[in-house]
């Protein structure tokens, strides 16, 4: 009788440490801890490359014009801020590519569901997709001048040609992993069609597909920056690219080396402030990472 009386106690105990299991801890991390996680590391590594760069400048491993010193770097960027044009030149390359991206996911994600949910089509487009995303941005270049002229239609083909493939594979990546009992379970409730796709398919391939734009928007900047270097015109204005074939043109090594920094910090900050948000909640609504 005993062991009769104590099987609900026994029960609710089971439910209450799977509850627990299930749960997720959360609590907020001190400023402190932030700061040293993840403010700490990366700060150091650019102090090590700066004085790691300064220790060969002194060690006058090559000529100064061919590795000027950090200093004559942050020289230009003075002189580029006082005169007013470095967030000119930065917004120049900044919107051309964000716009360009845009365009490329508005495109490439209705190219890649295509892909992924037809078969005739992925037969014929898929292994052009593929090729497509191995080919360098800088060979259409030459074609996109001839067929649009030097102008901002020009940078956004180019754009669209390296991006757009990217785009749409990483959605084909992303349904491909989709297991096959979520969209018998759609069927099951009448998600099909275009619900089944909205409601199934693209929430349990958004993964893939967050990846993918992550790659779309890095062949988005790296394409705009070949396009810019190759195509120099005064009506397309002055962006990062355009500084950078400045700087070659004049032998002003400061100079490039200010451009490359500027390209790879607006990267940085991209990541940053769009993907990695991005990143952290999908991996939270789908239980995969701790609440701070």
């Amino acid at each position: 009788m005993a062991s009769t009386d104590t099987k609900p106690d026994d029960l609710a105990g089971l439910e209450a440490g799977l509850d627990a299991l299930d749960a997720v801890q959360v609590r907020r991390t001190p400023l402190r801890e932030v700061l040293v996680a993840k403010v700490l590391p990366p700060v150091v590594a650019v102090v090590l490359v700066v004085l790691v760069w300064q220790l060969l400048v002194w060690g006058e491993v090559t000529d100064d014009y061919k590795l000027p010193p950090p200093s004559a770097v942050w020289d230009s960027l003075g002189d580029m801020w006082l005169k007013g044009t470095l967030l000119e030149v930065v917004w120049t390359s900044v919107s051309r590519g964000l716009l360009g991206f845009l365009m490329a996911v508005a495109i490439g994600t209705p190219l890649g569901l295509l892909v992924a949910r037809v078969k005739v089509v992925r037969a014929a487009l898929g292994p052009i997709l593929s090729g497509l995303q191995s080919l360098p941005s800088v060979a259409w270049v030459a074609p996109a001048v001839i067929w649009l002229g030097l102008n901002d239609k020009m940078m956004y083909a180019v754009i669209l040609l390296g991006a757009v493939p990217s785009v749409a594979n990483g959605l084909v990546s992303g349904v491909d992993q989709v297991p096959p009992l979520f969209l018998r379970a759609g069927r099951t409730i009448g998600a099909t069609g275009l619900r089944g796709t909205w409601h199934i398919v693209l929430p349990a391939a958004l993964p893939g597909y967050l990846a993918g734009l992550k790659q779309g928007w890095a062949f988005s900047w790296r394409s705009l920056m070949a396009a810019e270097i190759i195509a120099s015109s005064p009506d397309l204005g002055l962006g990062l690219g355009q500084l950078l074939e400045n700087g070659r043109n004049n032998f002003d090594m400061p100079g490039i080396f200010l451009a490359i920094l500027l390209i790879l910090f607006v990267g940085i900050a991209i990541d940053l402030l769009i993907f990695s948000p991005l990143e952290r909640r999908v991996l939270r609504g789908r239980g995969l990472l701790v609440k701070n």
